[in-house]
């Protein structure tokens, strides 16, 4: 190491500590959820296929259907339990470690800037990189817990080791990627919301590339890092030799972003912010104006998101007898969200797995007011003759009205899909009203989101952890056998499951009251504390 080297990374270690010791809850919940959601996903893949009759049939159901190889990945030792679990939960577990590397890199980054904060660690005996390394080496022990981890899982399953390994491996190489992805945005842009964006178009070209391509010969999934991963082929002759590409690839964007990191200034971006016109809209001159502006991007990107994943879930419908064929533990666990044949019970589930990815967009929206009181934008806005209430309704509508649009785009995906292959667009109005369904369940967690910044601002982190825990339920309640009693404690499990179901008005209106008194305890509470967190009495 030359001694410019070594100076530059001067810090890197006590950097790392802090890092650490700052975010330590949120890198406790990200490296204990993906595991478990994956390894419970993996043990419920592993029940429905009791024989290898089971798994014959699914693999031959699936092998030409473009749909769930689009969704899924490429076909791979399908009729084993390996093949299977890496089929079905692959795809989505790469996707979700992505997603965790792009925000906390983004935010150790990036956001850090935009604060301020690394400005000042830099005025001390700090070196250029040590910043961005300290969170890279973070971000990359959280990919390797996350990959170890579900290895661990899955070999508790009785899968095969070697398969095991390559597989969890898979998911750490990925991450580290869009870990270092992530840092060259950083560097190129000095917004962190852009950042975010940027990084989240390489990701959904990169699984668009990989579904085009594995629908294909096959080619064109090596453009893309999700196809990297996939290339391993784990459980079904594994090959080591894809995770030297991956480390390739690491190295020269790792090498990259140090070279654009040389040639800019601290909190700025080689790309210079687009000037604005001379005069604001008008609309930026009221609170509502402004919320809708800061949050129209996040808008955007989840309504576009959850209908790409309902295009998706309406492309695979048509074909759910066909994949479920006679395996019987598949279709009483489709079966289980009602309805009076197989298509409709999966169509219910695939709208209740939607709501749930657009809870997400519902409580980072209401989360914002946190993020604009510890950044310090709110003050600036209170200051004016804006008041305390005013300000936060601007955000709520946004996160209400937001909520729904995202429900509607994920419910016209699957409509129009659906539709198109079944040849009924009468499909497009029935499925939007089923998704448009669980707008109250949506606003109740809105509220709840609403009720911890009002009255407990450290810790809104829990309405994430609300959402992990419907999601738990929702999706794998059945399989885990929850008592009723905790189950019944998601307001989507009180929500008419459409089209499956039978509509019933009264389960909504009582969501929409409770999410309504919770709106109000979360104002009458920020009313009363002072900006940063604590309560006035």
């Amino acid at each position: 190491m030359t001694t410019s080297t070594a100076t530059e990374l001067t810090g890197t270690v006590t950097l790392t500590r802090l890092v650490l010791r700052r975010d330590r809850v949120r890198i406790l919940v990200w490296i204990v959820a993906l595991p478990l959601l994956l390894v419970l996903t993996a043990a419920s893949v592993k029940g429905l296929y009791s024989t290898q009759a089971d798994l014959d049939e699914a693999a031959a159901s699936s092998a030409d259907n473009a749909g769930a190889i689009a969704f899924n990945g490429p076909v791979q030792a399908l009729d084993t339990i390996g093949g299977q679990v890496a089929f079905q939960t692959g795809s989505i577990g790469l996707v979700l470690v992505a997603l965790m590397s792009m925000f906390m890199m983004g935010r150790q980054t990036r956001g850090e800037e935009e604060a301020g904060r690394t400005e000042l660690i830099r005025a001390m005996a700090v070196g250029r990189h040590a910043p961005a390394v300290s969170a890279l080496l973070v971000v990359a022990a959280m990919n390797a817990v996350v990959g170890t981890l579900v290895t661990l899982g899955l070999i508790a399953l009785d899968l095969p080791v070697v398969g095991s390994v390559v597989f969890g491996l898979s998911f750490c190489t990925l991450g580290i990627v869009f870990a270092v992805i992530t840092t060259v945005v950083a560097q190129i842009t000095e917004n962190t919301r852009v950042v975010h964006g940027a990084t989240g178009a390489v990701l959904g070209l990169a699984f668009v590339l990989r579904a085009v391509g594995d629908i294909g010969d096959g080619t064109l999934s090596w453009l893309s890092p999700i196809g990297w991963a996939q290339k391993t082929r784990p459980f079904a002759d594994e090959r080591w030799w894809p995770l030297l590409v991956v480390v390739a690839i690491t190295i020269g964007l790792v090498a990259l972003a140090e070279a654009l990191a040389d040639r800019r200034d601290i909190g700025a971006g080689l790309v210079a912010p687009r000037p604005g016109p001379r005069t604001a809209a008008p609309g930026l001159g009221r609170p509502l104006g402004l919320a809708l502006r800061l949050q129209r991007g996040s808008l955007i990107g989840w309504s576009a998101g959850v209908f790409l994943t309902g295009v998706a879930y309406g492309w695979v419908a048509d074909d759910v007898e066909d994949l479920v064929g006679d395996n019987d533990a598949v279709r009483d666990v489709i079966a289980q969200y009602g309805g009076v044949s197989l298509t409709d019970s999966y169509l219910a589930r695939s709208i209740l797995t939607l709501a749930l990815i657009g809870t997400g967009y519902a409580i980072q929206s209401v989360l914002r007011l946190r993020g604009e009181e510890t950044a310090l934008r709110a003050e600036p806005v209170l200051a004016t003759p804006v008041p305390r209430h005013r300000w936060v309704a601007s955000h709520l509508a946004v996160a209400l009205g937001g909520s729904v649009i995202v429900l509607a785009a994920g419910g016209l995906g699957t409509g129009l899909t659906y539709g198109i292959v079944g040849h009924d667009l009468g499909q497009v109005p029935r499925l939007l009203g089923a998704a448009l369904v669980y707008v109250p369940a949506l606003w109740l967690l809105v509220g709840f989101a609403t009720a911890l910044f009002g009255l407990v601002p450290r810790g809104v982190a829990a309405a994430w952890a609300a959402l992990a825990f419907c999601l738990v339920i929702g999706v794998l309640g059945e399989v885990l056998d929850v008592p009723a009693q905790v189950g019944d404690l998601s307001p989507f499990q009180h929500t008419p499951l459409l089209p499956a179901d039978d509509l019933a008005i009264a389960p909504p209106v009582v969501l929409s009251a409770i999410a309504a008194a919770l709106i109000v305890v979360g104002l009458l509470g920020f009313r009363r504390r002072d900006l940063g967190g604590a309560t006035t009495t």
